[in-house]
């Protein structure tokens, strides 16, 4: 299943791991699932991982960059056609537009209004898992 995984979701997940966004992570390096990127959302991981407010360590980071260029896939994508209220979100919906993800997860829906979406599932962390779960019909080990 390919997905979208805005950066709030994955640096949730690393500070969480055991919360919806960290076991969609390890889905993700379980190659459960397949993350859609483009140079501008590799570009936004590494920016905000390196924040020193993080404190992750990083040769960490480089290993979890370094996996996410090999295994996640490359979308090229065109612009918007109802552009965002945060321009800076813009690249994660139209990579998950251009590579028709299943989804794109975020933790501000919000962000995206109906109207931009072009049919693409806008899903928390936790509405992903159930989301995933009835897809596929795979059991998802319950949020602790």
């Amino acid at each position: 299943m390919k997905i979208v995984l805005d950066t709030n979701v994955l640096v949730s997940g690393l500070l969480t791991p055991f919360g919806p966004s960290g076991k969609i992570v390890r889905m993700v390096s379980a190659g459960r699932l397949i993350l859609q990127i483009d140079a501008r959302i590799l570009s936004e991981y590494q920016e905000v991982l390196h924040r020193p407010k993080f404190k992750f360590n990083k040769d960490h980071i480089g290993t979890l960059l370094d996996f996410i260029k090999q295994y996640g896939q490359f979308v090229s994508s065109l612009p918007l056609k109802k552009h965002l209220p945060d321009p800076d979100d813009e690249p994660f919906l139209e990579v998950a537009i251009a590579g028709k993800a299943m989804s794109l997860i975020t933790g501000n829906g919000a962000h995206y209004p109906t109207s931009s979406r072009e049919g693409i599932n806008i899903l928390s962390p936790s509405e992903f898992l159930k989301f995933y779960e009835k897809a596929d019909g795979l059991t998802v080990e319950p949020v602790e």
